[in-house]
Order: structure tokens, then sequence, then C-alpha cells
């Protein structure tokens, strides 16, 4: 159940992304299909992250040091890019324009996942 809201979670950040920065966009007809592409792509951003983005943080360690953790909002905004890339490998209608609205979009993202999930039920809790 836990994966399911984390999914959903990861939908509205990327809804509140698609209406903030120019040049992320959803390219649907209706409203279902809309989200369903929120659905889609969150469950892919939810997988790139989960998976690639502990490994590059190992590999990278040195990286993070150096720049004090502010080479994070570039492997964020490389993932958004990679999630945006296996996306259209499935026909999702999902498209980033480039680097500078994907490292915009990974930002509010991140910040809109962060507050939804202050509201959400922790592990802990249960």
């Amino acid at each position: 159940m836990s994966l399911i809201i984390r999914v959903i979670a990861n939908a509205l950040a990327l809804w509140v992304a698609v209406l903030l920065v120019d040049g992320i966009d959803v390219s649907t007809q209706d409203t279902t299909s809309q989200v369903i592409t929120f659905l889609v792509v969150g469950a892919i951003f939810g997988v790139v992250n989960a998976v690639i983005k502990p490994i590059v943080k190992t590999v990278g360690c040195l990286f993070y040091a150096l720049t004090l953790g502010l080479i994070g909002l570039v492997v964020n905004a490389l993932l958004f890019l990679l999630t945006e890339w296996i996306a259209g490998l499935f026909d999702v209608p999902f498209h980033v324009d480039g680097f500078w609205p994907a490292f915009w979009g990974a930002i509010v993202v991140t910040i809109v996942s962060w507050v939804v999930s202050m509201f959400l039920p922790d592990k802990k809790d249960s």
C-alpha cells in the first residue's frame, strides 16, 4: 500500500511540475489519459530514483563532498531526463525540452514530494 501512495505522491508532484515549469509537457487529450500518464511517469520516476540514484551517489561521493552537495541538483535533473527517456520507450506522452526544464522540474518535484510526504504516515507510525 505504501508503494501505491508513493507513486500517487510522485504523480501529484509531476503534475505540479508540468503546471509550473515551461518545457515540461504531458500531451494527452482527456483527463483520464492524463491521470494515467502521471501515474506511469510517477512510477518510472520512483524506480529511477530508487535504483540509479544510490549508485550515482556512491560512485560520485567525492563530487558530492567537493561541491557540498550541489552536484545533487545536476544529478536530479539528469535523472529527470532519464525518466523522460524511459517514458518515451513506452510511448508515454511525457516530454522535457532539455536540461533547464529538467533542472527546475526536478526541484519542483523534490519540494512537492517532500511536502506531500509530511502528510503521509511514516512506516514507524504503523
